[in-house]
């Protein structure tokens, strides 16, 4: 139980932004799960209210356990979360392509959503137990192996989203942990340079992005259809009835949105189910046809306000461990904001990572209310440690 002069601390701001963003995110369902074909008139809102009452719970569930008992119970959760993904790739359900779920009865669960919070509190743990010796390269390979077994088995799904969120919560982790500044800059420099290296085999391999490719130079170890939501970044008209309908049905979109929107069920794209998935990946699509600049704008302005309230608790917290967990779920935030909105609008590729708190999809809000009520949590006991 927590204790009344713990409860003093509760932030209502951190509170109040989440259930804003909330909130905004079941009128913006309303009216993109309205056309969806399910036999039920709002299908999908009626369950989004069921997750978001069962996500409150589950955050002043975990807000409500002392986060530094995680401390202790960091290998021990990365054990469980290698052995729970081992498990999808040998027995779980395979859907469009991917074996990413366990069914558990009516539901179905998704591990990787889950391996992002248990990856960010044993890493935390890991690292609390390095502090001062993250100088040099050799001092991070034993990060990049612990980061990059559980990212590999999620890549094997395939899901190559969620292995990339993987990627931006070790650098915001070591980032907090210390890491060297230069070695730091080093780093992402280098996974700059390979990115870089990618998109060059795949530009000689489809003759300038004009060109399915026949065989690629230098094999990567990417499936096809991945490989080719790269290349159709770069040129979707390369294929605008395939892999280039998605991106290009989300920009018409948003561009005929205009300054104001056309306002909340009027957005022909997506009521007209032109847009594909614009109730789960492309939700920001529909804000921006329905609800234009001004919509889009304030939806970018509640995560920004989120997230820096988030760094500010982050740079309260009395100690390392409780730094480098809130540092690693504002990682995983920031890079799924950055990432979705991005593709919506054509400057990042497709990856079919969720709008967090406003997509629709069990697995993603009940993972991000956990999240943030280990972020609560971490508020509540931002008192100075006794001995």
């Amino acid at each position: 139980m927590l204790e009344r002069k713990t409860i003093k601390n509760l932030d209502w701001t951190f509170l109040w932004l989440i259930a804003v963003i909330l909130m905004s995110s079941l009128l913006v369902l309303k009216s993109a799960s309205a056309n969806v074909v399910t036999g039920q008139p709002y299908y999908f809102v009626k369950k989004q209210v069921l997750w978001i009452g069962i996500g409150f719970s589950a955050m002043a569930v975990v807000a409500s356990f002392n986060y530094r008992h995680f401390l202790k119970l960091g290998n021990y959760i990365y054990l469980l979360n290698l052995a729970i993904l081992l498990a999808v790739l040998l027995f779980g359900e395979e859907s469009k392509g991917a074996q990413r779920w366990i069914g558990l009865g009516p539901f179905e669960f998704q591990p990787s959503e889950f391996a992002k919070i248990a990856i960010i509190i044993s890493f935390a743990a890991f690292l609390s137990r390095r502090q001062g010796c993250l100088n040099t390269f050799k001092d991070l390979i034993p990060c990049f192996l612990y980061i990059g077994i559980p990212m590999l088995l999620i890549l094997k799904q395939p899901d190559l989203g969620t292995s990339l969120v993987f990627l931006a919560i070790m650098l915001g982790m070591l980032w907090a942990g210390g890491v060297n500044p230069k070695l730091m800059v080093s780093l992402i420099l280098v996974i700059l340079l390979l990115v870089i290296i990618i998109f060059g085999i795949l530009f000689v391999a489809t003759d300038g992005f004009q060109n399915p490719p026949e065989e690629l130079p230098i094999p990567l170890p990417l499936k096809p259809y991945q490989l080719m939501r790269l290349i159709i970044f770069v040129n979707p008209d390369m294929d605008p009835l395939g892999a280039g309908y998605h991106m290009i049905q989300s920009q018409v979109a948003i561009g005929s949105g205009g300054f104001v929107g056309k306002g909340m069920g009027n957005g022909s794209q997506v009521q007209g189910n032109f847009l594909p998935e614009h109730h789960t990946d492309f939700i920001f699509s529909v804000v921006g046809e329905e609800l234009g600049f001004i919509g889009g704008s304030l939806v970018l302005l509640m995560f920004f306000l989120l997230i820096t309230r988030m760094i500010k608790i982050a740079t309260e917290s009395r100690d390392i461990f409780g730094t480098l967990i809130v540092i690693g779920i504002t990682s995983m935030l920031c890079f799924h904001v950055m990432i979705n909105i991005g593709m919506t609008i054509g400057i990042m590729p497709v990856t079919g990572l969720p709008l967090p708190f406003m997509s629709y999809g069990g697995s993603g809000l009940l993972t991000n209310m956990v999240s943030m009520g280990l972020v609560l949590g971490i508020v509540l006991r931002k008192e100075q440690l006794t001995f």
